[in-house]
């Protein structure tokens, strides 16, 4: 029987590292495609070689992670690196089956007469293809100090699980999110014309206020973005946008579902997960419990629970705790909330939405939720009780008291009829220590003077609230990555 020879290997290393043979100024794969906002700080990570450490790239499907590499490849060039100092390497292609990740290495080395000691950026895209590929990353780690390995990985389970097991202070997860509103009027170039950003008063934090030009046209891009905003290439292929259905279920959902999450776990009832993440899709931003999804799905609790951590872990789901009135976390949690993490994916599932649909105020509730999702230090609760519900709160860390809350509306009624505030002046009355104003979001009103029932209120549109936490958000990682 035939083995891939070595010269094959190589071919396809040469293949595959065009920029090894070429000019340094000639263009490589996506180099021309706009950069995300998150790549400076990914890049920053992969330039700073005082931490001995691999860079582990994870998101979901379709989100730009291979782009993102060839800008790193792009700008690593363009900063005078050798081009034959920069490895890429696809592990989803065939010809690498069955070879190690150092092997890899080793050919490279070879390739170039590499020393062990020399400065060499390797890139291992779609890590998840070899088995056991944390043992033999780490291992690289351990015996290249001068090496900066980076890996990108769509199967986010796997990734998240064995990077926390066996890379324990060798690897640094950055998690690339769906695009964030803000990202998206940046690809469609309408940024600068729908929003206004001005220095905050609060300049020690660096952030800014901002305000919409015309707030019907940044609404219009908003539901847009509901529709098929959170994917790259959905917003430069007009192909895709009229059919998003097809790219987004065929190519991202259905290949998680019915690919990654199976081999992953051994999952034999394809179609009982399918039933299940489909109910949950249908029931984003709304309340659910264990009961309910088992009836609805057909699916048992027990396996209702383990199918929820790895929805979970391969970023199509997110699920939020409730808390009481009084703050408090429940013993014996029957009830949550779940959120697809890219609002996209609903309206390829079920239509796209408008203005008007009935679902428009459960999908803005997502799409909010969606904009905090790279975020590792904010966790984010619901609170419910009898008469009222509040639909976010974040707890203070130390002490578990609640901080701030945002109550998410599609709709400038509440604006108009202040009793359907109580909600919230009953919850401040259970937690006085809670920062006013109170954020509400409306449909179009904008105001910061409402004082209810001794309650100070601000009213921010939905889509502009959308864009600060997405602008302010990734300002602070910015920031923290030049630290």
């Amino acid at each position: 029987m035939l083995e891939i020879s070595k010269e094959d290997i190589l071919n396809r290393l040469r293949f595959d590292n065009p920029w090894w043979e070429q000019d340094q100024t000639e263009k490589i794969a996506f180099e021309a495609t706009p950069r995300r906002k998150y790549f400076k700080p990914f890049y920053d990570h992969i330039w700073d070689g005082s931490l001995r450490r691999a860079i582990v790239l994870m998101g979901p499907r379709r989100v730009g992670k291979t782009v993102m590499v060839y800008h790193s490849i792009r700008t690593l060039l363009n900063d005078g690196i050798d081009a034959q100092k920069i490895l890429y390497v696809s592990l989803e292609t065939p010809i690498y089956t069955g070879l190690s990740l150092e092997k890899i290495v080793n050919y490279f080395q070879e390739l170039f007469d590499h020393s062990r000691d020399a400065k060499l950026f390797v890139f291992f895209d779609e890590i998840q293809y070899l088995r056991d590929w944390e043992i033999h990353l780490k291992s690289l780690v351990d015996s290249f100090a001068n090496y900066r390995f980076v890996a990108t990985g769509s199967a986010a389970a796997a990734l998240r699980l064995k990077s926390t097991e066996s890379g324990a202070g060798r690897f640094t997860d950055y998690v690339l999110p769906p695009l964030t509103f803000a990202e998206y009027l940046m690809f469609i170039g309408r940024e600068d014309e729908l929003i206004v950003a001005a220095p905050s008063r609060a300049a020690e934090f660096e952030r800014y206020e901002y305000s919409a030009v015309n707030i019907e046209a940044l609404n219009l891009e908003f539901i847009n973005y509901l529709n098929f905003g959170g994917y790259p290439e959905a917003v430069f292929s007009e192909t895709i946008r009229r059919d998003p259905g097809q790219y987004i279920k065929s190519d991202i959902i259905d290949k998680v579902l019915l690919r990654d999450l199976p081999s992953l776990y051994g999952i034999s009832d394809i179609q009982e997960l399918n039933r299940l993440f489909t109910t949950l899709a249908y029931n984003s931003g709304n309340e659910v419990s264990l009961e309910g999804l088992s009836k609805s799905s057909g699916v048992a609790k027990n396996t209702i629970k383990r199918y929820l951590e790895y929805l979970e872990a391969a970023f199509l789901i997110r699920r939020v705790e409730r808390i009481d009135q009084n703050a408090k976390r429940f013993k014996r949690a029957v009830c949550f909330k779940v959120y697809l993490t890219n609002p996209s994916m609903r309206a390829a599932l079920f239509g796209q939405l408008d203005a008007s649909s009935k679902a428009i105020g459960a999908m803005t509730e997502t799409a909010i939720f969606s904009q905090w999702q790279h975020n590792k230090i904010v966790e984010l609760f619901y609170a419910r009780w009898n008469s009222g519900e509040i639909d976010i709160v974040y707890l203070d860390k130390v002490n578990q008291t609640p901080t701030w809350l945002v109550e998410v509306k599609w709709s400038d009624r509440p604006y108009k009829l202040h009793a359907e505030l109580d909600n919230c002046v009953e919850f401040v009355a259970k937690n006085p220590a809670i920062l006013q104003p109170l954020t509400v979001t409306s449909r179009t009103i904008f105001d910061r003077e409402l004082v209810y029932r001794g309650v100070r209120f601000l009213f921010q549109p939905a889509s502009l609230y959308a864009y600060v936490i997405g602008a302010n958000l990734l300002r602070y990682i910015t920031k923290a990555a030049r630290q």
